[in-house]
């Protein structure tokens, strides 16, 4: 019989030979015979962890500290487990006891600096990579990290540099492949973006949200080839509990909201599962104002703030206290100063860690911290993670649910959530009692109308338009719109200019249609008030699907201009239809792409009943829609139910606000 070290050499040999299957089996027979056995348990704990069998190989390294706290191996190990756990804080602290062993470790300086860049501290991460680079100059891996820092830190070209240098020394690195096309895609440049994911797909398919990822960049550039492919090998691998695209890009796609539920709890888990951390005391039944926390990274010139802004000017402030926490910047602009006028407060959050602006929110004792972002922009998902405030709420930028279980409610309307498909959202739902989206009642349209040739439109003729983004048409959409205009002689479809490559690409995909390419016209981006007033110069708008149009619904209707949609299945394509409900417009919403064609082509044909149309959008401001006053107050009576509730002691329930602003729970 093999003695206890014959046996450890053999097995330790077995898993440098890469026989894992072998090397657990003899590992695990060591430890009946010797639960002490330091290097069994952290070889078998190093093997459970190639497995991703995280949660299993916890105990061993534990029982390894136990026995020896002065094993930098030990810490090192312990702290990957935590890290791929979701629990940074406990990670940031083992890397840190293994560097304090032994600060010539160039993996723990790298390591500890990815915990960095995880609590959004990049200043440590960097300085932690510069270690680890330092130790080993030609390290790929820290130099690929370092770019993730210089990326979040808006140091694109720097990231890029990084992310370079790491390719020059692992050319066949995919992870630094797919953080080329993550830095390209934050430069906006998604042509750029497109062989970089292509190539970490052939280097390796399976990374988490590669697939999507590449999905997404193509649809901005408007390059359809091989999307199919991608979608449903996308939709297989979510079926399967394999995690390939993020929630924001799969909402452009999907088609049902089982699909993108799981997406987002399978998001959620990987990337931002809940983290215990001390409770969040709430306030008292009789305090006074409601403190409400408005959480977002776009407090500026951008769509989720030009829909909100009017309502924070709105809200009523004997009763609420309202602050903005901005992960965000400071662009200068007439937005920002009127959100700035309007708030208690904007307390900037974007150069601090997940714990440093918990504090700061956790300071001002808010009631209700709405998440703005969802999954969308310069998000902070890590921080409602950790329970900043005792009611956190999804709301307005990302139109589904977050599939997180600390998100307590998604606040929307009965059009875009019927309740029959609650079961569908993590969240409690509240119902608001007309529309569920913000809008600003405020907003300038330009008094002087660009004629058509300035916009490049034909004088005669009728134009169609759409100012969507363009990851928001589809080839199925952009069928539509060809047998649209193959229809309607001497028609035009009016874009927006998104990139040189999407416009290219779009001209190419007419013309395989048989649709002479001169019939698009691509429009370039303006100020707000002079890009309302050019929705003067066209005569309907086609709304996109499966996403439809939210902010750009908003713009086109209140600019005067009709739109036309096709009702979808899941929350983002039935926004255009809420809107137009309750501005009394139900004729212009469908339920099919035929009826929606048919639509389209009867009313760029019929000029009296298109007239119509515009004469009853005169009378918008009065319409539920873009009433921003009384919106403000059943957005209020929702945030009041909630707190009411929870000063109760009950736990968040469905809410449904009738359109006298008093609240009942169902």
């Amino acid at each position: 019989m093999a003695s206890a070290a014959e046996l450890f050499q053999g097995a330790f040999a077995a898993f440098q030979q890469g026989r894992l299957d072998v090397a657990e089996r003899d590992f695990r027979k060591i430890l009946r015979k010797d639960p002490k056995n330091i290097g069994a348990l952290n070889l078998l704990a190093i093997i459970l962890l190639s497995r991703q069998q995280h949660s299993e190989a916890e105990p061993h390294l534990k029982a390894a500290l136990r026995l020896d706290t002065k094993s930098d191996a030990t810490f090192y190990n312990y702290g990957l487990v935590l890290k791929a756990l979701g629990r940074p804080d406990e990670a940031l602290q083992r890397f840190s006891q293994a560097l304090a062993i032994n600060p010539a470790h160039a993996e723990s300086w790298n390591n500890r600096g990815t915990v960095h860049n995880e609590l959004r501290d990049y200043a440590a991460a960097m300085a932690d990579f510069d270690r680890a680079l330092a130790l080993n100059p030609r390290y790929a891996g820290a130099l690929f990290n370092k770019a993730k820092s210089l990326a979040e830190l808006r140091r694109h070209d720097e990231a890029l540099a990084a992310c370079d240098a790491a390719l020059a020394l692992a050319p066949d690195l995919a992870e630094a492949w797919f953080g080329r096309g993550f830095i390209l895609s934050r430069m906006r440049r998604p042509a750029e973006a497109v062989p970089a994911f292509g190539r970490a797909i052939q280097l390796n398919p399976d990374l988490p949200l590669l697939k999507g990822s590449l999905l997404h960049q193509k649809m901005l550039a408007c390059d359809w080839q091989g999307t199919a492919a991608l979608i449903a090998a996308i939709e297989n691998d979510l079926a399967a509990g394999r995690l390939s695209a993020e929630p924001f890009g799969w909402q452009g796609i999907a088609t049902t909201e089982r699909s993108l539920q799981r997406c987002a709890v399978l998001y959620n888990a990987a990337r931002y599962p809940a983290i215990a951390a001390p409770a969040v005391a709430a306030t008292p039944i009789a305090a006074g104002k409601i403190r409400i926390g408005y959480l977002a990274g776009e407090f500026r010139q951008q769509a989720t703030s030009l829909l909100l802004v009017g309502v924070l000017e709105q809200h009523d402030t004997s009763q609420f206290e309202i602050t903005a926490f901005d992960n965000g910047f400071d662009d200068g602009s007439d937005t920002r100063r009127r959100i700035r006028a309007a708030v208690h407060d904007i307390v900037d959050i974007a150069g601090l860690s997940d714990p440093a602006a918990i504090a700061a929110i956790r300071a001002r004792r808010i009631d209700v911290l709405v998440n703005l972002n969802g999954y969308f922009g310069e998000h902070r998902t890590g921080v409602f993670a950790r329970r900043a405030a005792p009611l956190q709420v999804n709301y307005l930028g990302f139109p589904g649910t977050l599939g997180a279980s600390y998100m307590d409610y998604i606040i929307a309307d009965r059009h875009v959530l019927p309740e029959s498909r609650r079961a569908f959202y993590s969240e409690k739902v509240a119902w608001l009692p007309d529309f569920y989206q913000a809008n600003d009642d405020r907003k300038v349209i330009a008094t002087a109308t660009p004629s058509r040739a300035q916009g490049g439109l034909p004088e005669q003729g009728f134009v169609f338009c759409c100012f969507n983004n363009a990851y928001k048409i589809t080839p199925e959409m952009f069928d539509s719109w060809m047998r649209i205009l193959a229809a309607v002689e001497g028609s035009v479809l009016w874009l927006l200019e998104d990139s040189a490559e999407a416009v290219a690409n779009l001209r190419r995909e007419a013309a395989a249609r048989g649709v002479d390419p001169v019939r698009l016209v691509f429009a370039a981006r303006l100020p707000v008030p002079e890009h309302l007033a050019r929705h003067r110069c066209a005569d309907l708008f086609l709304d996109t699907l499966p996403y439809n149009a939210h902010t750009t619904a908003s713009d086109a209707l209140w600019a005067g201009l009709p739109l036309l949609t096709c009702q979808g299945e899941t929350f983002a394509g039935r926004v255009a239809a809420s809107l137009l409900y309750n501005l009394d417009l139900p004729e212009l919403v469908t339920t099919t792409i035929a009826a929606y064609e048919r639509e389209a082509v009867a009313l760029a044909t019929d000029p009296e009943r298109l007239g119509r149309l515009r004469r009853r959008l005169a009378d918008r401001s009065a319409k539920p829609a873009f009433n921003t006053r009384a919106f403000t107050r059943h957005l209020e009576a929702v945030f009041h139910a909630m707190v009411e509730r929870q000063r109760a002691g009950l736990a968040p329930g469905h809410l449904s606000i009738p359109r006298q602003a008093e609240s009942m729970a169902i």
